[in-house]
């Protein structure tokens, strides 16, 4: 489908943002060739067009979602968003354009450039996810559980229930310094706000002492003679490495335990 030469949308980054530009889209019977981050719109090279949020649009392209194309599009639309694919804005609106005029089949048209490229980056979504609900290593703080991670995609939303569910009655914390936001919980209490930066305090000794038992613990289990480290990075990414307690070597004079 050709595009309005040199039309950019500009939006606020929300996913009520994002409804209001495919709402503009149809309104204006027009195809932008982007859509971008309101803060990125100083290029003076395409014409641009900022699209405000209206809540009562957003929520006319909501509801026509599941009528137009069925239910499981609309769940890859919300998933598609939280994704690190690069131009997803522009993918999703001529994902939901597509899907529009062929219906609810278009969920399996793969062969179409941007189906494909969606459906791949929603299961990198999914499969990070998983990855890191066995990955993520709290500390003790103050008697609040606190765990930092730098994820490619923005997973805080699809991690959330598991960790609620898993620590009914804790206080903890997740930060995703990818994208400056936490997960906070308290008892039945859940919510997902922005925390640019945090500043995690020095251990005491107790924690100190955990994370030795954890590492000797890892290094117990070990066996040496089933050592493969391709297997491992396979299973285990290195980029979530620096945030696993396990790999987390301090020097040795400062360990409280001495791992073999």
């Amino acid at each position: 489908m050709p595009d309005d030469a040199g039309l950019i949308y500009y939006y606020d980054g929300s996913f009520d943002g994002l409804l209001c530009c495919i709402f503009e889209s149809y309104e204006k019977k027009e195809v932008p060739m982007d859509i971008q981050l309101a803060a990125n719109s100083h290029s003076q090279l395409f014409l641009g067009k900022t699209i405000p949020t209206d809540l009562r649009k957003a929520k006319r392209v909501l509801a026509s979602i599941p009528q137009k194309l069925g239910p499981a599009a609309l769940n890859f639309v919300k998933r598609a968003f939280l994704t690190c694919l690069e131009q997803k804005e522009l993918h999703i609106l001529l994902f939901l354009r597509l899907g529009y005029s062929q219906g609810p089949s278009v969920m399996a048209m793969l062969a179409n450039d941007n189906v494909s490229k969606l459906a791949k980056a929603v299961k990198h979504l999914e499969r990070e996810s998983h990855l890191l609900t066995g990955f993520v290593r709290f500390s003790i703080f103050n008697n609040v559980l606190v765990a930092a991670i730098a994820p490619q995609n923005f997973v805080l939303p699809l991690m959330a229930q598991h960790f609620c569910e898993r620590f009914p009655e804790e206080r903890f914390l997740i930060h995703d310094q990818t994208h400056g936001m936490g997960l906070v919980y308290q008892p039945y209490q859940s919510a997902v706000i922005p925390i640019d930066t945090l500043e995690m305090p020095e251990a005491d000794e107790t924690e100190r002492a955990f994370r030795d038992l954890w590492r000797l613990f890892y290094d117990t289990i070990a066996i040496e003679g089933r050592y493969n480290p391709k297997c491992r990075r396979s299973h285990m990414p290195m980029r979530y490495w620096k945030y696993m307690t396990e790999f987390d070597r301090p020097p040795k004079k400062e360990q409280g335990l001495t791992a073999r």
